[in-house]
Parts: C-alpha cells; structure tokens; sequence
C-alpha cells in the first residue's frame, strides 16, 4: 500500500483515506487523459507560434533558428494556459469515453455506483489545478510572456535604428489632472529626459477632460514631488505663451516605477494585478481590463471543474444506444459556445458595458449550472 501510495501527486494522497479503489482508478484515468491532451495541444501551439514569429519577426529581423525557439518557448506557455478549458474538455471527454467503450461505466453503475461519485472526484481535481494553475503557472507563463514581448521588441528596436525608436512616453495623473509626457531620449543613467513636451488635461465634475495646456522644455528631470523644467515655454490655450528658466511641475510618480510600461493585462502575473491596478487607478487612468483579468483568474479553478463535469456527463451515455458519437459531438460544440460566449463577456467588460466581476464569473458559473443540469437529467431523470 505504501509503494501505490507514494505514486500519487500530493493532492491525492491526501485524499486517499476518503475515495474508494473505484474512484481512484477513474481519476487516474482522467489525469493521464487529460496529460495526453496537454501534450498534444501544446505541440500543435508550439508549432503554430513558431511558424508565426518565424514570418512576422524572423522577416524583419535577422535572427538565428535558436532565437526563434527561443521566442517560442517564452511566448507558448501563456498561450497554453489560455486553452487550458479545451484541454481539460478533450482530456475528460476522451477518459470517460474510453471507459465507457470498455464497458466499465456500464459495470460501474450497474453495481450501483452514482455517477456523481466517480464524475466529482475528477472535478475537484481540475479545481485543484485550476487553483495551481492561477497561483504558480500564470506568474510564471506572465513572467515568460512578458520576456517574449520584451525581446522582440528590442529585435525591431535595434534593427530599426531610427532616433523614434527611443521616444519616452509617460503618463502621471490624480483624480482631477492627468499630465502625458513625450522626449525625444532619456539619460540612461539618470530619470532626465531631452526634448520635452507635456500635455495637461483638467477633468470637470462630470469626469470629462479638457485640454489645459502645453509645456515644452529642453530638459525635464525627475525629483521628489516634481518634476524640474529648464528652458520651458507654456502656453494654455487662447492665452500667450511664456517662457521659463526653471519651471516645477508636481508629480506623484516614483523614480523607480516612472518609466516603467503598463504591461498588457495578460502579461501581469496573477500577484502583482492588484498593485497593478493600484498604480494605474493613482495615476488617473482606468484599469477595467487589468480588474477583469484579475476576476476571470480567479473563476479558473470554477470553469475548469464545470468544464470537466459537463464533459463527462455527455459521456454516460450507454454504448449501445447508438447516440454516444452524437453526444461527443455535442460536448465539444457546447465547449467552444462557452468559449466565444467567455470572449464576448470579455469584450462586454472591456467596454465596460458589464462589470469585471460579472463578465468574468458569468460563463463560468453558467457552465457549472450547465453541467449539474445535464448530469442530473442523465443521472436521475
């Protein structure tokens, strides 16, 4: 009993004083399915990824084969983990199938084992690694992800060599005035940037920003609390410009964080979107896509137990009544309806037409109601 033991993952030892031989052996079943799957989709993505960064980057930059896989290997696993429900849809679909082929679903439950007892233990596993999935492989898919955009991106800079490609863009901001910043360089050494223009808008009570004024300098140097002008020419609007030699401008930026880039919200691990958020809401800008990143991260362990649940209910169906390839069929058709009904969510939240938290947890919660409603039908009538 020891040695068996002792090849279970953690989280099944762990449960093996509370699930019978039976449910073991379906669970197992389940999770090789389910490896397999992975296997196989991230094959066919990594294969996708590197033909597509072999044409959009390998065309405009001359990198070796190596780089290319490189890129590859950085950018794949943030897709992975997005198709991880597909996964999960295909691995339970192909685990319950093949046991039903083998008769032993039919064995299970003629020796009067509910279905909810074999279907829920592989749930709860893929909540489990939903929950792995959210708290260790997304920080490290994001950290990749952010690796891969990095580097491309210096790849065209460098190839490029044109003087735009080291334009400085920040942003600072509080509830009423947003200020957007452009130079032409900055000191690599210092936070002092060259070629100044600043851009000022003053938000009204309504929320709408009007454009206030326009700054430009030669040099603009980041110190505590502000911002240090030289040479600086303001002119607001409908009014003459005037010059200055000095000229401070308060600023809530910190020196270390200043020139650091809003990364995408798929590029920020899962442990840093709240202070993400944080920084972007104390700057003045909105941070809805980053708070819906954050809410559909935390429905993943709900959506891949739905997901496995309503894949294997659409495979008790019994054998011999001739409609199993049809219920097949129908489970993999209604997986890829959740999936673009999760991406128009996601599109409604983005345009915050609904709220984070709804459009995040709405397809999840739905599949789950789904899935309890097909095996309740199959299961009790």
């Amino acid at each position: 009993m020891r040695r068996r033991n002792a090849r279970l993952p953690g989280f099944l030892r762990q449960w093996q004083g509370r699930l019978s031989r039976l449910e073991i052996y379906v669970l197992r079943r389940t999770l090789r399915a389910v490896a397999g799957a992975l296997g196989v989709m991230a094959a066919v993505i990594m294969l996708i990824d590197f033909v597509e960064i072999s044409r959009d980057l390998g065309s405009r930059v001359d990198v070796s084969a190596a780089e290319l896989i490189g890129l590859m290997l950085m950018k794949s696993p943030n897709v992975i983990l997005q198709l991880l429900p597909f996964i999960f849809l295909f691995g339970v679909l192909a685990a319950f199938v093949s046991l039903n082929r083998r008769s032993e679903l039919v064995a299970m439950r003629a020796a009067g084992v509910s279905a909810w007892r074999f279907i829920f233990p592989a749930a709860g596993a893929a909540f489990v690694i939903g929950v792995a999935t959210v708290v260790a492989l997304n920080p490290f898919a994001s950290w990749l992800n952010g690796r891969y955009e990095a580097a491309s991106r210096a790849m065209l800079d460098t190839q490029s060599g044109e003087p735009g490609a080291s334009t400085v863009w920040v942003r600072q901001g509080d509830g009423r005035t947003q200020v957007v910043i452009r130079a032409r360089e900055r000191d690599a050494d210092t936070s002092r940037l060259n070629d100044v223009s600043m851009f000022v808008y003053v938000a009204d009570d309504d929320g709408r920003r009007s454009f206030q004024r326009r700054i430009e300098a030669e040099t603009a140097e980041l110190l505590p609390g502000r911002w240090e002008l030289t040479n600086a020419r303001e002119a607001a609007a409908g009014e003459q410009a005037v010059n200055y030699a000095t000229l401070s401008i308060p600023s809530n930026l910190d020196r270390a964080e200043a020139f650091d880039r809003f990364e995408a919200p798929r590029s920020v691990p899962f442990w840093r979107l709240p202070g993400t958020i944080d920084r972007i809401e104390s700057a003045g800008f909105s941070a809805t896509q980053y708070r819906l990143r954050l809410q559909e991260l935390l429905a993943t362990p709900l959506m891949f137990a739905a997901i496995s649940i309503l894949a294997a209910a659409f495979s008790l169906r019994l054998l011999r009544l001739g409609d199993l390839p049809f219920m097949v069929i129908s489970a993999i058709a209604l997986g890829f309806l959740f999936y673009f009904l999760a991406a128009f969510s996601r599109a409604l939240g983005e345009a915050e037409t609904l709220p984070p938290f709804v459009a995040a947890w709405a397809p999840p919660l739905l599949a789950m109601l789904s899935a309890f409603t097909l095996l309740c039908y199959t299961e009790d009538g």
